[in-house]
């Protein structure tokens, strides 16, 4: 059973992902089980050049981020749970939570963040009342989000990223991503507002 299980190791993923890594050392977070599916093989990242990112050097792509995000998630915080070389199938609502299907195993997790592309070729079963045509992408692109409203879908369903209807742009990925972590650590801490630092 996990507390929370992100699908997509993307920009918004694994930013999620690293966001509530972090906050183990909070009481509210510290026996809580993390999962993240680190599905890149379709991500946007594999073609992406970044020159126009605070803090990231010009010229690095986005190949180098799905690798050395997965890298900073090992070292940092391994209690996260990477699954890699799995692709979800199904999400469906359960008493507990959510089943997440993929192509190799079923997980059972109390929330969800879907953080996966914001193409029309999403197939992800059991999302389908949720997606509507992609509000800031053009027309003729055929891009989706699944209707939210601030990152939630329903209760304990979250969608990050591109997917959730902001532009597809690396920071403001990251930033959704982040921004669904802190929801989620919120929550935890029993509604108190949450934001996580670490300090020199």
């Amino acid at each position: 059973m996990f507390d929370v299980l992100i699908i997509g190791g993307g920009a918004a993923g694994m930013s999620c992902a690293l966001v509530l890594g972090s906050a183990k050392k909070q009481v509210f977070a510290a026996d809580k089980h993390i999962g993240i599916i680190l599905h890149q093989k379709t991500s946007h990242l594999q073609n992406a050049l970044f020159n126009n990112v605070l803090g990231v050097t010009p010229g690095t792509t986005g190949a180098d981020i799905l690798v050395s995000g997965k890298e900073q998630l090992h070292t940092l915080y391994p209690h996260v749970d990477c699954i890699e070389h799995e692709k979800v199938q199904t999400i469906a609502k359960t008493t507990d939570g959510f089943s997440v299907i993929t192509n190799k195993a079923t997980y059972i997790s109390k929330l969800v963040v879907v953080a996966v592309g914001y193409t029309n070729l999403l197939t992800i079963s059991g999302l389908e009342p949720y997606i509507k045509p992609h509000p800031r992408a053009k027309t003729e692109k055929e891009r989706i989000w699944l209707q939210n409203d601030n990152h939630l879908i329903e209760d304990g369903l979250y969608v990050a990223g591109t997917l959730a209807g902001w532009r597809s742009q690396f920071a403001i990925a990251s930033g959704s991503g982040a921004h669904v972590a802190t929801d989620i650590l919120t929550l935890w801490n029993n509604g108190e507002h949450v934001k996580v630092h670490d300090k020199v």
